[in-house]
């Protein structure tokens, strides 16, 4: 079952300095993360923030390619997660068939905002993606670092306010 997802934010993972974009089930409020490319999240941020560059940016031109070739993005769907690699198909429509092609799931989102297109996740990536988000391993014991410990546990992507597209 394809659960249909919005934007719910953009954030940095502080561990290793990677952008992770947050997507969010409009049907059940679930989170699914997802370590991204920093060249890809600012693709998707300016897509959202609706900001125009002078000169067409790789996923603007492979939109102004497409359109010129009478092909639209339908829906992009994230459909797997293997190896801690996630997997994702973007479906088009050209005026005598239809077709889907394979992508990373950062690129099929930054050309899915450019279509305007509906983005989704497969119910089986949200169940692998909760099953892999275990307890935080707390490194530094002293009181204040168990403190920080059991903040950073209870976040949830609400939290990250300022980061929110």
């Amino acid at each position: 079952m394809l659960h249909k997802v919005s934007i719910a934010g953009l954030t940095i993972d502080p561990a290793s300095n990677t952008p992770i974009i947050i997507l969010k089930s409009e049907e059940t409020n679930q989170a699914v993360p997802i370590w991204i490319g920093l060249l890809e999240a600012t693709s998707i941020a300016s897509a959202l923030q609706d900001i125009k560059f002078q000169r067409p940016m790789t996923h603007d031109l492979f939109k102004n390619f497409s359109d010129y070739l009478n092909v639209v993005v339908t829906k992009v769907e994230v459909c797997d997660l293997k190896d801690n690699t996630f997997y994702a198909l973007i479906h088009f429509e050209a005026e005598d068939h239809a077709f889907t092609m394979d992508a990373r799931p950062s690129d099929a989102i930054a050309i899915a905002l450019r279509y305007d297109a509906p983005i989704y996740v497969d119910e089986k990536v949200i169940e692998k993606s909760a099953m892999g988000q275990e307890p935080a391993e707390i490194v530094d014991d002293s009181e204040e670092g168990k403190k920080w410990a059991e903040y950073l546990e209870k976040l949830s992507p609400e939290d990250f306010g300022k980061y929110k597209v």
